[in-house]
């Protein structure tokens, strides 16, 4: 198995696994990331237009409605839509 390993073929078959793992890695953290801005800004757009609307009792009933659509829990408690 070692000498597999330090043959020219071994060290071609190790770069070449150990650049797919750094690739699917720096995919999986942009992944994320990506997610995570995207939720930021569907919270920042719940909250704007509960902002903008006037009846408090109303507001937050649509609030609740897009939190939940978007995939949000509702923590009733805090009155704001949490991400799990």
């Amino acid at each position: 198995m070692i000498s597999f390993l330090l043959s020219p073929l071994g060290r071609v078959l190790g770069a070449l696994a150990v650049a797919a793992s750094l690739f699917g890695l720096s995919w999986l953290h942009g992944y994320q990331r990506g997610a995570a801005t995207e939720r930021t800004a569907i919270l920042t757009k719940i909250e704007r237009q509960n902002n903008a609307a006037g009846n408090s009792a109303v507001s937050a009933r649509s609030t609740y409605d897009k939190c939940i659509d978007g995939g949000g829990v509702w923590d009733f408690g805090a009155g704001k839509c949490r991400w799990p």
